[in-house]
């Protein structure tokens, strides 16, 4: 047997079948598990236990990797929930996983927890911390468990569905398919504290969490599941120390300030009123201008680019969607059916049958109608189709949030038809495209994630999948930006590239997405004459740049903290008379910007100055022309700027080639 530690050859470290992760790596509390031939395991373990083999390869988990992070903060929900039943013996455990920067814990619970709670229950978790509790795993059987968490329905529920489990609603952090394990924390005189049913791994002991906060609670359905009881949820948060936990919660208040659902109505941007419905946004006047300079900017880009601008409607009968696949793999994302055109006689008898609509939560399928509905040539390919198409789909109420996780949005959405010769150098310069456009809009820092293939949800063969993965590699490559995978997250019909961006607080937001599609074109009978006459199947390339208009404007507002550039924000000048007196100077000088195209506005309100230019300031606007006596005789104005710097005296043709000039070139003021 050969057992390489960490890289190296084990000759200078003995690993016999006693041996523990402990033993290596016991001194070092920044390494939290090890890794043996690729299964995640506890320190506690012995290394060999199980592992069957020539080649033996043991490599330590540091608390900062991703997988040492999700065993601290899955052991901190531990912690957590032992705290709870403590305070709250007649608490049940529902399910507790790590999620990314921290963890949630379900509980069925009679009342809802107070913010008083959790400062208790965070007390209680450090006595538990300083207890130095061991996480201890042990086997058992299906009976064996049903016995000890006997007065657990909901771990009972999980052991009767562990086939079942998955990672969406959290069930597969406690049990899979196989061998169910629970864990106990044993006190220093090994009497059990607390046990619960976990798949693992922990941390050795309590003591290996440095840093950990409780954060918030909400109510929680049941697995996700609105038709189940609605339980407790306790989020928490853990880092390998305080100063990245405090690091984390700095960033928090910094993205609390920013949040675009309080920017949107200071800044009278947007709502979501209840007589609407949930995740259905309305954009007011000066969200609809910030809208449309988006728009407008995306649809001259795409002209220049040579895309051509198409139209479908919102609702279409279903059998375009059993045709593309989205019934027998999306109706969960779509809105129910509506049955129209049926016909019956008096007497009740149907006519004339009816048929299902469907609000269309993709515009594919209606842009290869387009494609087919003539005859192509090669000569006419790459053909680049473009559209602003709002789509619908059905999101749960518990994931709707602002403008960034919608049930109705509007979707900058491309579809590219292109040979296969053609394929890879326009999914290079698609690429290109994307990211430059993002970068006009202020967007800079990128990398990039590739998901492939679920083969228990895809259609197609192995074949034209991994040419379509190639490809898509080939442009992530050649954009030299890094890329990273996503094993099993491709749709159904094609793999994706996903731009993923981080904002000015270094938060990452995946936007754009490029998928090359060898299977719709196959459902649609898709086909263009070749230059040999011969009938050819083209490659189509879905592309949606922004994602959705109404997240890409959540996604900015955040970003810039509502300080948007001069060029997208909504208003761009207020004019300032120090006195009633000048406003009909400065209603000239607004006119001469707005024959320059520029959004300005006069304020003649009866507030004082000061008042006016705090209004401004908070109204985030770029810039305040201030005019007075000596400006309207010298036919200049007073330039302040929106972080309080001012320039005075300057003529009124200077302002405007200022004003247009930082417009234009779309910088930050």
């Amino acid at each position: 047997m050969s057992i390489t530690v960490a890289g190296e050859k084990s000759e200078g470290q003995q690993v016999t079948g006693t041996t523990t992760g402990l033993d290596l790596y016991g001194d070092d509390k920044t390494i939290v598990a090890v890794r043996v031939n690729g299964e995640l395991r506890d320190l506690s373990r012995p290394l060999l236990d199980g592992v069957e083999g020539a080649e033996i390869q043991i490599e330590p988990v540091g608390n900062a990797s991703p997988d040492g992070l999700a065993i601290l903060r899955h052991s901190a929900a531990h912690v957590a929930a032992q705290a709870v039943q403590a305070a709250h013996p007649d608490a049940k455990l529902g399910i507790g996983p790590p999620i990314t920067d921290g963890f949630y814990y379900d509980f069925d619970l009679a009342t809802p927890f107070t913010p008083e709670d959790l400062k208790d229950l965070e007390k209680r978790m450090t006595r538990i911390v300083k207890e130095r509790q061991r996480f201890v795993r042990r086997e058992v059987s299906d009976d064996e468990a049903r016995a000890e968490l006997a007065q657990e329905p909901y771990k009972l529920e999980l052991i009767a569905d562990k086939g079942g489990a998955t990672a969406d609603d959290g069930a597969s952090a406690e049990v899979g398919a196989g061998q169910l394990t629970i864990y106990d924390n044993l006190r220093r005189d090994d009497s059990v504290a607390w046990k619960d049913l976990c798949r693992g791994p922990h941390v050795p002991h309590t003591g290996y969490l440095p840093a950990y906060a409780l954060m918030r609670s909400s109510a929680a359905y049941w697995r996700g599941d609105q038709a189940n009881p609605q339980l407790q949820r306790l989020y928490g948060t853990a880092w390998p120390s305080r100063d990245e936990l405090k690091a984390y919660q700095t960033r928090l208040e910094e993205a609390a300030k920013r949040d675009h659902r309080r920017l949107g109505r200071e800044l009278d941007l947007f709502s979501f009123p209840d007589e609407i419905g949930s995740g259905l946004a309305v954009f007011h006047p000066k969200g609809g201008v910030l809208r449309k300079a988006m728009e407008d900017y995306s649809r001259q880009r795409h002209v220049d680019a040579d895309y051509e601008f198409v139209y479908s409607p919102h609702i279409t009968k279903g059998e375009l969607f059993e045709i593309s696949g989205h019934l027998g793999f999306y109706k969960d994302g779509m809105f129910p059916p509506m049955h129209l055109d049926e016909e019956r006689d008096e007497d009740g008898t149907v006519r004339k049958p009816g048929q299902d609509y469907y609000l269309k939560p993709m515009n594919c399928p209606m842009h290869c109608l387009i494609f087919r509905s003539r005859g192509r040539s090669y000569r006419e390919l790459p053909l680049r189709l473009f559209e602003f198409g709002s789509v619908y789909r059905y999101e749960m109420s518990g994931v709707v949030h602002g403008l960034t996780r919608v049930r109705g949005m509007t979707q900058d959405d491309a579809h590219i038809f292109c040979t296969v010769d053609q394929m890879a150098d326009e999914l290079t310069s698609l690429l290109q495209f994307v990211l430059d456009l993002l970068k006009d809009y202020g967007l800079d820092d990128f990398y990039l994630e590739l998901s492939t293939r679920d083969p228990e949800k895809s259609i197609g063969t192995d074949e034209e999948w991994e040419r379509a993965t190639a490809a898509l590699e080939q442009a992530a490559a050649a954009s030299g930006l890094d890329l990273v995978l996503d094993p099993g997250g491709a749709a159904f019909y094609a793999p994706k590239i996903s731009v993923q961006a981080r904002d000015a607080i270094g938060r990452t937001w995946q936007l754009s997405t490029i998928q090359v599609d060898l299977m719709l074109p196959e459902r649609f009978g898709l086909e263009f004459t070749g230059s040999d006459g011969a009938r050819q199947r083209p490659v189509m390339i879905h592309r949606a740049l922004f994602g959705s208009i109404e997240r890409f404007v959540g996604v900015l507002t955040e970003h810039y903290a509502g300080v948007f550039p001069p060029w997208l924000s909504p208003v761009q000048v207020i004019g300032i008379p120090v006195a009633a007196d000048y406003n009909d100077y400065l209603g000239e000088v607004a006119a001469k910007l707005r024959a320059a195209g520029v959004r300005v506005e006069v304020d003649t309100s009866d507030d004082r100055m000061q008042k006016k230019i705090r209004t401004a300031q908070q109204s985030k606007v770029p810039f305040m022309l201030i005019a007075g006596g000596e400006d309207a005789e010298a036919g200049a104005v007073s330039f302040r700027f929106r972080d309080g710097r001012q320039q005075n005296k300057v003529p009124v043709d200077e302002a405007v080639a200022i004003i247009t000039d930082a417009i234009r070139d779309r910088v930050q003021v």
